[in-house]
């Protein structure tokens, strides 16, 4: 039976912020918001300082200035991520073919639909629940979203046509998954974490592919950790792409842009 807890602020407050909750007051707000009666917000207040990821209570996250829902289980994206997006606009013309690749819910997908305009836009991974996610978030969107691993199942008639690719693919090494919060670690799929014994496992895949789904001149955009950075750009170099880095110390973002020359 649950406890009755009570709906003023500071009391909610005070509860999230003995939990370890960093941002208790932005948090009180929106789990106040979420609950339509005492009981609801009892159970939200509850899972929540149990460490359930606050987007998952809430089925949405913000990304880009967007609300996009997100259930439970599937890759939660981060504010960071936006420098991928940014980068990927900047460095792509008018009307692209995009692929966004281990797309997760689709945020990523629905900011370059917003702000690209593309002509063929595509999302794909591997996790059925993301599938599903994602296929809700681009919903009325001109978009299409796959199931598979990689550019796997992508149409074939794309391959060597594509004008962008970008991924989020997991990069967090395997010992370290361990050493992530708990907030991740426990409630994500591992799929979308496990990036391998140095955590570019994924991406160095992501680069041998790349080179041949990419038009001549065309860029793959990716998140990586600011010490995988020299490794990766060897690896997109051997792939046959010319790569970049750009870090953010605002977002304590890096992202890794290649072109596939031509």
């Amino acid at each position: 039976m649950l406890t009755p807890f009570p709906t003023d602020r500071t009391t909610l407050v005070s509860r999230l912020r003995a939990a370890g909750c960093v941002y208790a007051e932005d948090e009180a707000e929106l789990l106040l918001a979420a609950a339509d009666s005492p009981a609801t917000l009892a159970d939200l207040t509850a899972r929540r300082v149990a460490g359930e990821p606050l987007e998952y209570l809430l089925g949405w996250a913000e990304f880009c200035g967007l609300r996009i829902s997100v259930d439970a289980g599937v890759f939660v994206p981060r504010g960071r991520t936006a420098l991928l997006v940014d980068a990927a606009v900047e460095l792509t013309g008018p009307a692209p073919a995009v692929v966004d690749l281990c797309c997760g819910s689709g945020a990523t997908a629905v900011a370059l639909a917003r702000r690209l305009a593309p002509r063929w836009l595509a999302a794909a991974d591997i996790d059925p629940a993301a599938v599903a996610c994602a296929r809700r978030n681009l919903a009325g969107l001109p978009a299409e979203v796959y199931e598979g691993d990689l550019f796997a199942p992508l149409p074939a008639h794309w391959r060597g046509r594509l004008d962008l690719v970008v991924a989020n693919a997991p990069y967090v090494p395997t010992e370290a998954v361990a050493l992530m919060p708990p907030e991740a670690r426990l409630h994500e799929a591992p799929v979308a974490l496990d990036g391998g014994p140095d955590g570019l496992t994924v991406l160095r895949r992501v680069g041998v592919d790349a080179a041949h789904w990419l038009a001549p001149g065309g860029h793959l955009v990716v998140e990586a950790g600011e010490t995988q950075t020299d490794a990766l750009c060897d690896a997109f170099r051997a792939a046959g792409l010319v790569p970049t880095v750009r870090h953010d110390e605002d977002r304590d973002a890096t992202a890794v842009t290649a072109r596939r020359p031509g």
